[in-house]
């Protein structure tokens, strides 16, 4: 049993152990900094992180994923009784960016960058796993540390042709199961350092890309009436899809679509045999993303039909992130013991942006919170996927400490309930 002082003594040794980890902590996020990798192909990240959690004595299962084999678990039992299982999730891919900062540690490849903080992430939950292991014999429950490729982004699956996210491919190998609580942190170049932010519901938007081809039948100018124009058909759909969206979802709920490529034709005389058109859409609520989902299907095969031309659709659905409010609690009172209450903010309006940790809240109670790194005396002030994105480092030990509290209140929290 834990009781009050001692979990109160217990927290203390962990929070002034993440303190000692900031240099080391530095090292790990400039050595990824530099090395960044894309979506599946996080080889080299994993090593590190593998070698890593092995060298703290922490159960390590890699090559997790049935479909991609990139994903990372580590597994730490505290040495003091059973309790809750809780997970913490870090993603570990880049973006497709030029790093235009000048820096020492700025990408060592062109048109790569981690324009999004995932070395960071990686880096904090490596060092709460180094936090807790030292600590290990006075901890009760499990933990389970993911680390995750491909949330960037998504890739068809070499099983199915499914179009996959790094989060669902782990959900998949069974990673949520027996998990009581699970979160993340993200850092947020919109909040200064050593602020938080989490949003009390609703955080991001169901995400999700879609790809339509149309085909018909390629053919001269002179001769229209002997082809199918596979143009007209990428016109007639844009038009449709764009009525669907005014007329054909409820206009109390948030939803935007926006097409972003269109291939279509070789030369200018002559009528193209295919086309291609891709976009992403974003909303809320499931039944939002079911009804756009269904409309892309249905105009497309209602003008591919129309024309006599065929199509072919893939959609990579997203999902919402939904914070669990009993989490929230937790975050905020935790919140305010590191960073003073003065200093945490309910955001109340979610972002239109995606994220794939929504597919773990979808399964279980948790939250997605957002890790001030803002500085704006250093200059550091670019946005998420920016060339000139960068964070204040200082915030690395901030991110653990604010998991490790989570963590000694989640078991303390279940404890009460035996």
């Amino acid at each position: 049993m834990i009781d009050n002082s001692t979990s109160r003594t217990l927290l203390e040794s962990m929070l002034s152990y993440a303190d000692t980890l900031q240099e080391e902590l530095v090292l790990v996020r400039r050595d990824l900094h530099r090395h960044p990798e894309l979506l599946y192909q996080t080889d080299r990240t994993a090593s590190i992180v593998v070698t890593l959690l092995e060298q703290w004595g922490i159960d390590v299962t890699h090559n997790v994923g049935p479909h991609f084999g990139k994903g990372v678990v580590g597994t730490l039992r505290g040495g003091a009784g059973n309790g809750p299982t809780i997970l913490f999730r870090a993603d570990m891919d880049a973006l497709p960016i030029e790093e235009l900062n000048e820096i020492d540690y700025r990408s060592n490849y062109p048109g790569i960058m981690h324009a999004c903080g995932h070395d960071a992430h990686t880096a904090m939950l490596l060092g709460l796993a180094k936090t807790l292991a030292a600590h290990r014999d006075r901890l009760i429950g499990e933990f389970r540390f993911i680390f995750q490729p491909a949330e960037e982004g998504a890739m068809p699956s070499p099983l199915d042709g499914r179009l996959l996210s790094g989060g669902r491919d782990m959900i998949e190998a069974g990673i949520l199961e027996g998990v009581d609580r699970c979160y993340a942190l993200h850092v947020w170049p919109e909040l200064q350092v050593g602020t938080l932010g989490v949003h009390v519901h609703y955080a991001m938007a169901a995400s999700s890309h879609f790809q339509v081809v149309f085909s018909g039948i390629g053919g001269h100018h002179s001769t229209p009436h002997l082809a199918v124009d596979a143009i007209q058909m990428s016109a007639s759909y844009i038009s449709a899809v764009n009525g669907m969206m005014t007329y054909g979802i409820d206009p109390t709920e948030s939803a935007v679509l926006v097409f972003g490529t269109i291939q279509a034709g070789t030369v200018i005389n002559a009528i193209a045999e295919q086309s291609v058109i891709t976009g992403t859409f974003r909303a809320f609520s499931k039944e939002t993303v079911s009804s756009i989902t269904n409309g892309l299907d249905q105009h497309a095969k209602a003008i591919a039909n129309v024309y006599g031309g065929s199509y072919e659709l893939v959609i990579r659905e997203g999902i919402a992130v939904v914070n669990d409010a009993e989490a929230v609690k937790d975050v905020l009172r935790v919140g305010s013991a590191i960073f003073g209450s003065e200093q945490v903010q309910i955001i109340d309006r979610p972002s239109l942006a995606g994220e794939d940790f929504g597919w773990y809240l979808d399964r279980v109670p948790g939250a997605f919170v957002l890790l001030g790194c803002r500085n704006a005396e250093l200059a550091i002030t670019a946005g998420l996927h920016k060339s000139h994105f960068n964070l204040d480092e200082s915030s690395l030990t901030q991110g653990v400490r604010l998991l490790a509290h989570l963590a000694i209140t989640e078991m303390k929290d279940e404890e009460a309930k035996l």
